[in-house]
């Protein structure tokens, strides 16, 4: 028995089977990601504080061109089997492939980054202050508010200067991987190498101090559990980097079987693509949407 409209239109709808199941797909999807956009936005505006430039603008930039290439890519590939050329779409489909590989290497390493990179909150003002000053010196208080400003938005008529907010940001010495105050007092550790970051804009060399734990209240890389920027913001990328990573699966499925069903079924394997494609110009346009709300504003 041959399953109907695999090619042509249905009647009713004007669309043949997969391309209206994905459009339906999609519209879940759309849901999806309108949810947490929305609690995104929810959460950012009844925040007193919200950090501000913790993600590499470059990055997340160079990585939006990589995913609007792949966009092009894959539209090409489509092309070509409509003109029946399979042997471009090889190459174009290729292309998209490395252009999604690419896109989950750079992500990956921003992780690796963050995962390394840490904050550190000390038992009260006093003992903050001294390590402060053995990090990056003598710094009136105009100088220790511009810190605070670079780090947060102060948009919230509730959101006040703080001292105890100014965290030591940097690096423990040997980079370690998500390691938590916890974790270093149950291995009976009593110090860490801490590096500093240089305050932005400055050219200033970091420099590396010691930090005794019994002085600090909290340690946290930049994980999920750091704060509510970072719960959400690893909660979006990481949905949008399996949508990537499935998406690539699939595409690679059709880029080495196209020769089996270009003779099978060449029409319906054009529809396929096509599919696909809607699929993908998808995943890119969450990320369009994603790199500014994350990363710019």
């Amino acid at each position: 028995m041959e399953i109907p409209y695999t090619v042509k239109p249905r009647p009713d709808t004007g669309l043949y089977n997969a391309k209206l199941g994905i459009w339906l797909f999609l519209a879940s999807e759309v849901m999806l990601f309108g949810g947490l956009f929305s609690s995104y936005i929810l959460l950012r505006v009844g925040a007193d504080l919200w950090p501000h430039g913790m993600l590499s603008i470059p990055i997340g930039t160079f990585n939006t061109f990589v995913l609007i290439a792949s966009s092009v890519t894959v539209v090409m590939a489509w092309a070509n089997l409509k003109l029946g050329n399979p042997g471009k779409f090889k190459f174009y489909m290729a292309i998209t492939i490395l252009c999604a590989l690419g896109f989950l290497s750079v992500k990956s390493y921003e992780y690796y980054v963050k995962f390394t990179h840490y904050d550190v909150w000390f038992k009260d003002d006093a003992t903050a202050e001294k390590y402060f000053k053995a990090a990056y010196g003598e710094k009136g208080p105009e100088e220790v508010r511009e810190l605070f400003v670079d780090r947060f938005h102060l948009h919230n008529t509730n959101a006040k200067y703080d001292p105890a907010q100014i965290q030591l940001v940097g690096h423990i010495a040997g980079n370690p991987l998500c390691t938590n105050l916890k974790k270093l007092l149950a291995a009976k550790q009593e110090t860490i190498k801490f590096t500093a970051d240089p305050p932005k804009g400055s050219h200033e060399h970091p420099h590396e101090i010691e930090v005794k734990l019994s002085d600090v209240q909290r340690l946290s890389a930049y994980v999920p559990a750091h704060s509510t920027f970072f719960a959400i913001y690893f909660t979006i990328t990481a949905l949008h980097g399996l949508h990537v990573l499935g998406g690539a699966l699939v595409l690679a499925y059709f880029l080495f079987t196209v020769d089996k069903w270009w003779k099978k079924a060449p029409e319906q394997f054009t529809n396929r693509i096509e599919v696909g494609g809607l699929f993908w110009h998808f995943v890119d346009l969450v990320w369009i949407f994603l790199f500014p709300i994350i990363y710019l504003l």
